[in-house]
């Protein structure tokens, strides 16, 4: 698996983690089965195009960036990435130039012996390859009979988290898996309507701060007492999307804290507080004074 698909099936399984949607309600609610969201959810497969737009309004997630890692990953599954640079010259000659010299007789004897090598050669791989199709065709499922089996219930966890602790300091929670199944310490919505949320992996040992509904030149930071970690929306696809800070390390009763700076010039810091192990919190802005005979 490459480590686009990996990171397209971290955010997918965020997504329907986030949502709430079992995999008989992912079925219920788009064209795949609940067999078929199973591979998807655990990289077993790559999933369609379709699949991943409908997650993601299902999960009321703009689908922009989502779709532009999966073209990526799809590039990567397909072999089309490297498809041209294993295909062979077309210029290149594969016989010798007519007009050239014949070779020696002892030339033409080691050439002989070297093809009848590479004969024996491309017969072994032939063998090897045959024989390892044939075990794959008897031993993985075929799809149709895997559809009519009886469905699990639920999705076994596969993909481990790719750091713990200090390892994790500064990294993408995303790309390294720390973003599968998170608690969200606490969740404030800013001034401008930016959601902002405080997230935890217990498995990394780490926190990190995301937003979303944000506008271009936003600024994220989060810190657990140590460095701080930010993150700026750059662009239009960051502001369709999630966007994260890198992760501090952070352990049972660490605080971490997360500031939202509005880009516009006139825009006030907010920031807010979480203790890990601590209960969830949800925090709005205060509302605007009623002037008075009103």
């Amino acid at each position: 698996m490459t480590a686009e698909h990996t990171r397209l099936i971290a955010v997918l399984r965020e997504l329907r983690a986030g949502a709430g949607l079992s995999l008989a309600a992912l079925a219920e609610r788009t064209a795949y089965s609940k067999s078929s969201w199973e591979r998807y959810l655990n990289g077993k497969s790559l999933p369609p195009r379709q699949a991943v737009r409908e997650l993601c309004r299902l999960a009321n997630e703009p689908d922009g960036r989502l779709l532009a890692l999966w073209e990526i990953a799809e590039s990567q599954w397909s072999g089309r990435a490297v498809a041209r640079a294993a295909a062979p010259d077309a210029d290149e000659p594969s016989r010798p130039h007519p007009q050239e010299a014949p070779p020696p007789a002892g030339t033409w004897r080691r050439r002989l012996g070297g093809r009848r090598l590479l004969v024996a050669l491309a017969s072994v791989y032939t063998m090897i390859v045959g024989g390892v199709a044939a075990l794959l065709f008897l031993l993985l499922p075929d799809s149709k009979a895997q559809e009519d089996e009886p469905r699990p219930a639920s999705v076994p966890f596969s993909l481990a988290p790719q750091c713990h602790g200090a390892a994790c300091e500064g990294r993408d929670p995303m790309r390294l898996i720390c973003g599968v199944g998170p608690d969200t310490l606490a969740s404030h919505r800013t001034a401008t309507g930016a959601h902002v949320e405080l997230r935890h992996s217990r498995k990394c040992g780490a926190s990190w701060a995301r937003a979303w509904g944000t506008e271009i030149g936003d600024r994220l930071d989060v810190t657990a007492g140590g460095p701080t970690y930010g993150v700026r929306v750059r662009n239009k696809d960051d502001a369709a999307t999630f966007v994260y800070t890198g992760m501090a390390e952070v352990r049972s009763g660490s605080t971490v804290r997360a500031c939202f700076l509005p880009a516009s010039a006139d825009g006030e810091r907010e920031c807010f507080d979480a203790r890990v192990g601590g209960a969830a919190t949800t925090t709005r802005p205060p509302s605007p004074p009623v002037a008075s005979g009103q």
